[in-house]
């Protein structure tokens, strides 16, 4: 057997192999007696014609095939042997048979780049520094206690803590009602910060039976353009209810804490911190967003087309599985991976540049990373090490670890600065208005 590697790109190289008569023999013979069981022949039952009559008369379409059969065979021996790491969807380009002399092949494969990392340690980078405010944990106290209060019916609405059910007939500027738009039996919390401050400001002191007129501005966008449209209504109140928050007592707030406050000033600094690891994690994982873009666009190249429309299609499945798995529609095959392939040629880029980090910083997964991420969740699961370490290795774990670390990598050897997102977004929109 000869073989060759003809690299014919940076991503793209070529096997050729010739094979002679005698070395494929054997598959040949294989390949007779399976076509052999299902060809029938006059004077002969099905499976049971004579090996020279089959070469005789179908020789040439079954070595034929067979030749197909053994090329692609031979092929992934040959990559396992040479380690040759093809990253997508190999395409035969070549097939040369010559029945009782020789097999010869080419097939075209793509390879990760090699390319000349530059730029990945010592970058500055963005972090912002999201700080907790006390009106976001005083809306969510508030939240709290609306989730635990009950509904009792009044006659009037004496404050925005009420339900309203009100029928609405929408009306045209002048006043005129539009037939058809009428709805009944609906219910508004005037408490919920989403509702119009026209409705809120209008039901306040309205009894069962009263009517009441409000109207507000929906705007929303249509690619670039701003749409506005003014809606006006006639609201007729047909049930009020009071909201009846729930005592504010040592067991109130130790049942909202699951244990952690038992006043009003721990429950604050309970959901002060939640929120505020929450801020920390959401600007953690921003930064190295950041950071792995800045590598990314510091490193530019043009990813193998096909190992591209891999991780597409591999999307593409991921996201139909999901909207099955929720019963949510889904788009057609086409649209997906039109949406998603921006994402998948990143995707292919970063995969290329970290693997190729960790190579070059000489950073590994060994076996005794796995080992001792084993013994954590064997505690936990109940697995033994072992089967564990052996799954981690079958799925590809040692993957994701080596991704872990080079991330980390990263993060040790560059700098973070951080910024004040409220007022960086200030700036860019003073930046954008005068441009």
């Amino acid at each position: 057997m000869d073989t060759k590697v003809n690299v014919l790109s940076n991503v793209e190289h070529e096997l050729e192999v010739t094979l002679s008569y005698d070395e494929i023999s054997n598959e040949i013979k294989d390949a007779y007696k399976k076509e052999g069981k299902a060809i029938s022949m006059p004077g002969f039952r099905k499976g049971k014609v004579p090996m020279h009559i089959l070469k005789k008369t179908y020789g040439d379409a079954i070595e034929y095939k067979a030749s197909e059969d053994i090329a692609n065979k031979k092929f992934w021996e040959i990559v396992d042997e040479m380690k040759l790491e093809p990253i997508s969807t190999p395409s035969m380009t070549d097939l040369d048979f010559v029945r009782d002399e020789k097999l010869s092949f080419k097939i075209k494969y793509e390879v990760k780049p090699v390319l000349e990392l530059k730029d990945y340690t010592g970058l500055e980078i963005e972090k912002p520094k999201f700080k907790v405010k006390d009106s976001d944990i005083e809306a969510e106290i508030e939240h709290i206690k609306k989730s635990k209060a009950m509904f009792e019916e009044t006659d009037t609405v004496g404050d925005k803590f009420h339900r309203i059910t009100v029928d609405l007939q929408r009306k045209d500027k002048d006043g005129t009602p539009i037939i058809g738009s009428k709805s009944e039996n609906i219910a508004i919390d005037l408490s919920d910060p989403g509702v119009a401050p026209s409705i809120v400001e209008g039901a306040i002191g309205k009894k069962i039976g009263e009517k009441f007129e409000f109207n507000f501005v929906d705007e929303h966008k249509h690619g670039e353009e701003t749409h506005k449209e003014e809606f006006f209504y006639d609201a007729e109140i047909k049930k009020t209810e009071k909201l009846v928050f729930p005592e504010e007592n040592e067991e109130f707030f130790k049942n909202v804490s699951n244990n952690k406050a038992a006043n009003y000033d721990e429950l604050k600094a309970h959901i002060t911190e939640n929120y505020q690891k929450y801020f920390d994690q959401q600007a953690e994982s921003i930064f190295k967003n950041n950071l792995l873009k800045k590598v990314v666009d510091n490193n530019e190249f043009d990813p193998p087309k096909g190992y591209v429309d891999l991780l597409a299609t591999r999307m593409v499945d991921s996201e139909k599985e999901h909207a099955k798995r929720h019963n949510h529609p889904s788009m057609s095959d086409d649209e997906l991976k039109k949406q998603l392939y921006p994402r998948a040629e990143w995707n292919a880029k970063w995969q290329i540049i970290m693997e190729q980090i960790a190579n070059k910083e000489k950073i590994k997964v060994e076996d005794s990373d796995l080992e001792e991420l084993a013994k954590k969740d064997a505690e936990s699961t109940g697995i033994p090490v072992e089967k564990l370490v052996k799954y981690y290795k079958d799925s590809k774990r040692d993957t994701a670890m080596l991704e872990e670390k080079v991330i980390d990598f990263l993060v040790e050897n560059s700098k973070v600065i951080e910024v004040d997102p409220e007022q960086k977004s200030k700036e860019a929109k003073e930046n954008k208005d005068e441009n």
